[in-house]
């Protein structure tokens, strides 16, 4: 059995060019929408910013130990023990705890296609790509569907896992006095490993097959010469521990604070002061802002490279100038959508935040000046 294959193929300068013309399209669409995306995004981000400071303004701190029908209808905070009485059950693996959450990992021993191709530009503007795949045998949740592999023969998977993997939470977790709504009880985290349960205690169906190793229940042969098909099952459970909340009061549970641009509800595992939460808020905020801005910053770099790949092709009748034009224009793609980026966003900002508004304007214009310059020294060249 092969576990490596190559295979060349060659595509013609006209072929190319077809394909260069028609990604034109796919360029344009994806141009096109990240200056939605990026004004999308910072609107979310200041909606949430200046919902997170309307909440701060108004919260009140209790002493999460008792309901004070005073502060019904407020947003409160407090820190206090995360439990449940009912806890939570594995009933295939025959596991009852007293925790707030339990997690079951399910891998599967199984074969994995890795593609590697490298593209090698002839005189004539024709393309070779010598295309190599490579068969390995790894640990994965979730099938590896096998059937549209290179290869198949030799290289196949089961079509299905023998446990699903799956998370479970206690239905009746409670914060103090109050009874934590689903959409809080998603926030907690704290989970630590689970010892697997001992074979004596599994139920029968599933104790003939399993064997214990390194804290995990296995199902194969031999856990040290794994085969394709065997599954090993990895436990984790969420303890009852503090948490602190910054929630609407609403009876004798929480619910998110309503503010003129959205709804805020906090969690936090562990005690902290309102004030803390409140800047872990603003800084998870300001990280996903800044990774969606380098996503939508990056689709549109991709779009522009693509409207301008009929050069490239068009050039690579000799190598040397393709590669070249590619190499300038890739730049000029991504130091353009730097600076439409920049734009983008200074826009958004300017009529909020003057103060990040305008240093994003200078930064546009720098952009263009170095875009400008250049474009400037290619004509000379």
């Amino acid at each position: 059995m092969n576990d490596v294959i190559t295979e060349v193929s060659t595509e013609s300068w006209f072929s190319r060019i077809r394909g260069a013309f028609g990604g034109i399209v796919i360029g344009m669409v994806l141009f096109v929408v990240a200056f939605p995306a990026l004004t999308w995004n910072e609107k979310r981000s200041i909606d949430r910013t200046r919902g997170l400071n309307e909440v701060a303004g108004q919260v009140v701190t209790v002493d999460g130990k008792n309901l004070d029908p005073a502060e019904e209808g407020k947003a409160v905070h407090f820190s206090a023990l995360a439990t449940t009485a009912a806890g939570v059950t594995d009933e295939i693996f025959g596991i009852a705890e007293p925790a707030l959450k339990l997690r079951r990992s399910v891998e599967m021993y199984q074969w994995e296609e890795v593609k590697e191709s490298k593209t090698e530009e002839k005189m004539g503007g024709s393309s070779s790509t010598t295309t190599t795949y490579k068969y390995r045998k790894e640990w994965k949740n979730g099938v590896n569907d096998s059937s549209g592999f290179k290869q198949p023969a030799g290289h196949d998977n089961p079509e299905q896992m023998l446990f699903p993997s799956q998370s479970m939470e206690a239905l009746d977790i409670t914060v103090g006095p109050y009874k934590l709504p689903d959409t809080l009880v998603e926030g907690i985290g704290g989970w630590e490993d689970f010892p697997a349960p001992a074979l004596e205690a599994l139920p029968e169906p599933v104790r003939a097959k399993a064997k214990v190793s390194e804290s995990r229940l296995y199902f194969g042969e031999n856990p040290s010469q794994p085969a394709v098909g065997d599954h090993r099952i990895r436990f984790q459970i969420v303890r009852p521990h503090d948490v602190s909340i910054v929630a609407q009061q609403m009876g004798a549970t929480l619910g998110p604070v309503t503010t003129k641009t959205g709804q805020v509800a906090l969690i936090e595992d562990g005690v902290h002061s309102a004030e803390a939460m409140f800047q872990m808020a603003h800084d998870e905020n300001r990280f996903f802002t800044w990774l969606l801005r380098l996503a939508f910053f990056i689709v549109m770099g991709i779009g522009l490279s693509l409207l301008f790949r009929p050069l490239k092709v068009l050039a690579s009748v000799f190598p040397l100038a393709g590669s070249l034009v590619g190499a300038g224009t890739g730049m000029i793609a991504f130091l353009l959508a730097a600076a439409l980026s920049s734009a983008t966003i200074a826009v958004a900002w300017v009529a909020f935040r003057p103060l990040i508004g305008i240093p994003l304007l200078i930064v546009t214009v720098v952009c263009f000046v170095l875009i400008n310059q250049r474009i400037q020294r290619a004509k000379i060249a």
